[in-house]
């Protein structure tokens, strides 16, 4: 039974220390009793049953009014009166958070319980956010107070493949993640259960790479997919109390004799998950063993054995087991969400795959290839979610080095992410996509902010949303923020050389040159060809004065654009001004629709300020993705005295 703001009845509503009861029309703080006047009390309620998005003002009023007239600025005054009663006074720290021209965000945790039933039960979370966000979105652009949250919150999905001709081994082998997914997470928390680690000791766990035993090499590409199914569906479970390092760090790893006490080293983890398949007939069998770093010890393993005609009848048995032999209690919707399969086509699947490893490798054949295979993946399955995601990362980093027509790669990487999205909404690489979209190319920092959030709120232990989150905090300029940000994901991906390389950007835009230095070095030591940064690290030698180091190691730079930046960059520093202008006019002729951005940086760093302020201009119009740097580019230090760069902060609704 619903009234017109839609509250179930027998239910309460609880965020922070607030409660909320819809049958007795009442609102407590603390078990103490907080007056507020009956439409008051509607707003609230419709605010708390829709926490964490954009509510207009017109849906407001519909819901709380119907169809009777109220004017605006009665509505105001409830939401001031609520404000109040929830001492919500904190312009950059509100629950309550006014988003100009549009409407107003919830931002509160809230989790919905039963009243009849509370001192029984667990309360189940009911909607994706964290408690008061700091972001003060009612703010006008370029207001200090703006600021970019870091979300927990837990939510689970999962891949099946639909059966195919040899593909029921490939859905047992999926569905088998999850299974072991649960029996292990169900274990680390019994474990864990009688002295529960507090929040800053979270136990690390690295999923291994799946072993291909079943004597066929094509198979790599099914093992490849379970190791990445398994970290997803791990990191999902509870990102409070277990953190499970990310694919890209683990990699390393497959067909390696590494020692675990070394990996354990390697990645700062205390438990380790070794992984085997094997194919005969129509079976397939995983074996999974649960290791414990400090001595070695097998703390658990178990064999998994799959015939096609027991999929469907899987999880169920799964769910059965956990809850006898473990039991571990999740909440009901993490029951819901672990126990719903997802049908994937078998070779759409392996299709998706082959992508993912072509885009990894980040050259303009491989993601050629990459954004190919997730073309034939797409063909093969439109409703293929994750494949639109992946071609979407294709798309835009085609683009964003110069390998396809700039406005072509943006447009597509766009419309690719949003049929993501539009098929999936649950999906967070899809929201985490429009968010990079919104951050990188429509400078919609609000918007990205919020794409942002939910990703995080449905993965709140995926390294790169919080690499993401990151960025979004270092356009701002709110560097210890994204400094934070980017360390939570270099926990989560301690060997992807990309993260590492970002938080020397961050380091240097703090001028923390040293740290700067050292996590570029990192970076390339864990991918020697990692595009700029050798460009990256020239400039940090250049601002310690160390000008022909500078220029050595520029020029083993294996991105043309960024090599020819650099190059005009420090001849210019070694006063050799034909060299650099020769570097510059071929930047400008090769690359002029991909890099307007490097090259407003060269004529800034020269002291051009008309011809810089002349290629930030065409940047701003090509949407190049350089121009979400512009607050914290070092480059551009010598523009930050002109009216003209504030003007150009103004523009880009970019704190000032």
């Amino acid at each position: 039974m619903k009234d017109r703001v839609g509250f179930a009845m027998g239910c309460l509503y609880r965020f922070g220390p607030f409660e909320i009861d819809p049958q007795r029309r009442t609102l407590s703080c603390n078990e103490s009793p907080v007056p507020l006047t009956p439409k008051a009390f509607d707003v609230l309620l419709f605010l708390a049953q829709n926490p964490n998005r954009l509510i207009t003002k017109e849906e407001l009023l519909q819901a709380v009014w119907g169809d009777t007239f109220v004017e605006e600025g009665n509505l105001k005054q409830y939401i001031s009166h609520l404000r109040k009663a929830l001492a919500d006074n904190s312009e950059d720290n509100r629950l309550i958070v006014t988003i100009t021209r549009k409407g107003y965000q919830f931002t509160a945790d809230v989790v919905l319980v039963e009243a009849a039933d509370i001192p029984k039960r667990d309360a189940a979370q009911v909607t994706s956010g964290v408690s008061r966000p700091g972001i003060a979105v009612d703010a006008k652009a370029g207001n200090e107070n703006s600021r970019t949250p870091a979300l927990t919150l837990l939510e689970s999905s999962k891949v099946a493949v639909a059966p195919r001709p040899w593909s029921h081994l490939r859905i047992g082998a999926v569905l088998g993640a999850v299974a072991v997914t649960l029996l292990v997470a169900g274990y680390i928390s019994w474990r864990f259960r009688a002295a529960p680690p507090p929040r800053s000791e979270k136990i690390m766990l690295a999923v291994l790479p799946f072993q291909n035993l079943t004597g066929d090499p094509k198979e790599e590409y099914l093992a490849d997919g379970l190791t990445e199914e398994m970290i997803a569906q791990l990191s999902r479970l509870h990102p409070e109390q277990l953190g499970v390092i990310a694919r890209t760090s683990v990699m390393g790893y497959k067909h390696s004799d590494r020692r675990l006490d070394q990996i354990g080293r390697d990645l700062s983890v205390q438990y380790v998950l070794e992984n085997s398949l094997r194919g005969n007939g129509d079976r397939l069998r995983i074996t999974v063993q649960l290791l414990q770093v400090k001595d070695q010890s097998h703390l658990w393993a178990q064999d998994f054995d799959y015939r096609p005609r027991d999929i469907l009848s899987l999880e169920d048995d799964v769910a059965k087991a956990v809850s006898r032999e473990i039991q571990i209690r999740l909440t009901p919707q993490q029951q819901v969400d672990l126990t719903r399969v997802r049908p994937v086509n078998a070779e759409a699947f392996d299709a998706y795959m082959e992508g993912r490893f072509f885009l990894d490798r980040d050259n303009d054949g491989d993601l050629n290839r990459a954004a190919s295979y997730y073309e034939q993946a797409i063909k093969l399955d439109s409703s293929y979610a994750p494949a639109w995601v992946g071609l979407s990362r294709a798309r835009f980093r085609q683009a964003d080095r110069g390998f396809i027509p700039h406005e072509v790669g943006q447009r597509q990487s766009r419309e690719a992410a949003e049929q993501a999205l539009a098929l999936d909404p649950s999906l967070p690489e899809a929201h985490a996509r429009i968010g990079q979209m919104k951050r990188l190319v429509d400078w919609d920092w609000m918007g990205a902010n919020a794409s942002l959030q939910r990703a995080l709120a449905l993965d709140p232990g995926n390294s790169a949303v919080l690499f993401g989150a990151s960025g979004l905090a270092g356009s701002l300029g709110h560097f210890e923020e994204a400094l934070e940000l980017v360390r939570r994901s270099i926990a989560l991906d301690p060997l992807n050389a990309a993260t590492r390389e970002s938080l020397a950007q961050v380091c240097w835009a703090m001028g923390r040159q040293e740290e700067a230095e050292a996590n570029f070095k990192k970076a390339l030591e864990l991918n020697p060809g990692l595009p700029g940064d050798h460009e990256w690290l020239g400039l940090v030698y250049l601002m310690k004065g160390r000008v022909p180091d500078a220029l050595a190691e520029i020029e083993r730079e294996p991105m043309a654009a960024l090599r020819l930046q650099g190059q005009a960059v420090v001849y210019h520093a070694l006063g050799r001004e034909k060299e650099s202008d020769s570097a510059l006019s071929e930047l400008i002729a090769k690359y002029q629709t991909s890099a307007a951005f490097q090259i407003a940086d060269v004529y800034a760093f020269r002291e051009e300020p008309d011809k810089a302020f002349k290629w930030l201009e065409r940047a701003y119009v090509q949407h190049d993705g350089g121009v979400a740097s512009t607050k914290w580019d070092p480059l551009l230090k010598n523009l930050r005295g002109d009216p003209r760069y504030i003007a150009f902060l103004k523009k880009l609704r970019l704190p000032l």
